[in-house]
């Protein structure tokens, strides 16, 4: 709370204060690396009790593979901060990055949809 009884302002989810506490004041060009907002996230192991609490909670969630994006719109971050928090992580090899399954990976829609008439056929 500030002084006139309202929320504190460097407690809100998107404020400037916050988002530099989060990054250790780091700016964006400190740290190179390659990840954008289809690349996926995985845990490669518990979490660390000396995490900070948004690194700590990456690393729950990203049990199963999650986008830098979803990662970004479930922890209401910004991309750039998620950036710069996911790049401590994998330098520390609490997550691996993996690139998204291309496009010529996936089944034809076509073939699936033969498939699931056929069997609903049956």
């Amino acid at each position: 709370m500030n002084g006139a009884g309202g929320p504190d302002p460097g407690k809100a989810p998107g404020s400037p204060d916050r988002l530099y506490i989060l990054t250790g004041g780091q700016a964006r060009g400190e740290k190179k690396t390659e990840l954008d907002l289809v690349t996926l996230i995985v845990s490669r192991s518990e979490t660390d009790p000396g995490l900070q609490p948004e690194h700590a909670a990456i690393v729950r969630m990203c049990d199963y593979p999650l986008s830098v994006a979803e990662i970004s719109a479930y922890l209401e971050l910004p991309v750039s901060t998620l950036t710069l928090l996911l790049t401590d992580l994998l330098a520390s090899r609490q997550v691996e990055a993996r690139p998204p399954v291309p496009a010529a990976a996936l089944p034809d829609i076509q073939l699936l949809e033969a498939v699931m008439n056929g069997l609903q056929r049956l």
